[in-house]
């Protein structure tokens, strides 16, 4: 072999070489769940709900301890989620607006990987912008969608129609007070179909915002269980109230679909390269006469859906990567929704936007190591203007009924029940001012004036 011939030969090898070690850009799979609580999940130490493959899925990767949804309800959670944003920056800060969505050129997780050469869809619940709004999945990165565009119309898991990408189909199956297509069911079978469809030749990215075990809020007005689903599932000879046993089923038939979505991705060869990442939107709920604390849904800590406690925030969450994430890690490093973007921009291999407030958790995931940053921000339109700042250990609320500010140290007080607000006064007014720092004004959810305490 000549010289010529030689060097061409290592180059070609050592190109070879580089492209067998280069990670390739894994497939995304986010799996919502919508107000499960903290606590609902065996993994997370509940004893009477079934939930075989989610604690499966959490003992194959890592499961989060101090994990935290984007807000306390859907909307602006889910905002945060696809934005990368938390709610003292959000487009969408409240559910009572379904009316505003996000701007016309806001990035998304959706739309930063469409133009990184992802296949991208949404089967499930959108929540940030309603028909005739310009802000729906196809405008933002998504090239398939199926599912709600409004939050309110996803109370019903037996709706009369649903949005297939932005044309409106009829559901005859549920017509006149019929109940014979379960929504999350459909979601299901959508998901199932697009995985069918993948080649290892080029990424995903799906996402799959289901909406149980949230109540029909408007059923629980005039009958006693609020919850739907098509039976009670393991759950029909228990002594438990109707309301609760649908609840249960909700969540265990969830876990099912789960596991089928996970199945097929094994079946598809698509497991080794795909992180599949799971949470929930906000804490449980206490909505169509369930009762959160029933199954003990918020985990031991206090609050639910609405509180700014860790209760309503503080959210399950897991992810799996085969043969990069090592199996069987439960990791206390706290992240939240808003990171979510910068996390799957790395992975995708493209630059996050500019202006963003998360920060990538590909260290948490690949070394289980804690990001630095500077704090976690919340607020809360509904009844007032309620915000909460975590930095380090230390949580700072300013939330109903009272508006008064509290402090607790999450590292010795996990269930915030020692106020230490008077007692820690340095910390109190260390953190105060971030209230204000955190925020911009938003005119579609405008500072409500709080309520006067009597004699202030």
């Amino acid at each position: 072999m000549n010289r010529r011939s030689f060097l061409s030969s290592v180059a070609v090898g050592a190109v070879a070489l580089l492209k067998a070690r280069a990670p390739q850009r894994p497939n995304i799979l986010f799996i919502l769940a919508d107000d499960l609580g903290y606590g609902d999940l065996g993994c997370y130490g509940q004893s009477q709900i079934q939930t075989p493959n989610l604690d499966r899925l959490a003992a194959d990767g890592m499961r989060f301890t101090q994990a935290y949804a984007g807000a306390t309800v859907c909307a602006p959670s889910r905002c945060c989620l696809m934005t990368g944003k938390h709610t003292g920056h959000a487009t969408v800060r409240g559910n009572k607006k379904p009316e505003v969505g996000l701007r016309p050129d806001e990035p998304t997780v959706a739309s930063l990987l469409k133009g990184a050469g992802y296949s991208t869809a949404l089967f499930g619940k959108w929540g940030l912008g309603g028909p005739g709004t310009g802000s729906v999945p196809n405008t933002h990165g998504f090239e398939s969608f199926y599912g709600y565009l409004d939050q309110q119309h996803a109370h019903n898991s037996y709706p009369e129609h649903l949005w297939d990408n932005q044309n409106e189909v009829m559901l005859t199956g549920n017509w006149f007070w019929q109940k014979k297509q379960f929504s999350n069911d459909l979601f299901t079978a959508r998901a199932l179909g697009f995985l069918e469809d993948q080649s290892a030749a080029a990424p995903f990215f799906l996402y799959l915002p289901y909406t149980i075990p949230h109540a029909n809020n408007e059923l629980g007005a005039f009958q006693a269980n609020g919850m739907e689903n098509p039976d009670f599932g393991p759950y029909g000879s228990k002594a438990w109230p109707e309301v609760e046993k649908t609840f249960a089923a909700s969540i265990t038939r969830l876990d099912s679909d789960i596991g089928r979505v996970l199945s097929l991705l094994d079946k598809r060869g698509l497991s080794e390269n795909t992180l599949v990442l799971f949470s929930s939107d906000n804490g449980p709920h206490k909505e169509g006469n369930h009762d959160a604390k029933f199954f003990e849904s918020s985990g031991g800590v206090r609050g639910t859906k609405r509180d700014l406690t860790d209760g309503g925030i503080r959210v399950p969450a897991m992810a799996r990567w085969r043969g990069r994430i090592r199996p069987g890690q439960v990791s206390q490093a706290p992240w939240a929704f808003w990171d979510i973007l910068p996390t799957a921009c790395e992975l995708a291999g493209v630059a996050p936007p500019k202006g963003i407030d998360g920060r990538s958790i590909v260290p948490t995931l690949m070394e289980g190591k804690t990001v630095a940053r500077d704090y976690f921000y919340w607020e809360f339109h509904e009844g007032g203007f309620a915000q909460a700042i975590r930095k380090d250990n230390w949580k700072l609320i300013r939330q109903k009924p009272k508006f008064e500010i509290e402090l607790y140290d999450l590292a010795t007080d996990p269930r915030e029940r020692r106020n230490l607000a008077a007692e820690r006064k340095d910390i109190t007014q260390t953190l105060l001012p971030l209230f204000r720092e955190a925020r911009t004004d938003n005119p579609n959810f405008p500072v409500k004036p709080q309520p006067r305490r009597p004699g202030a």
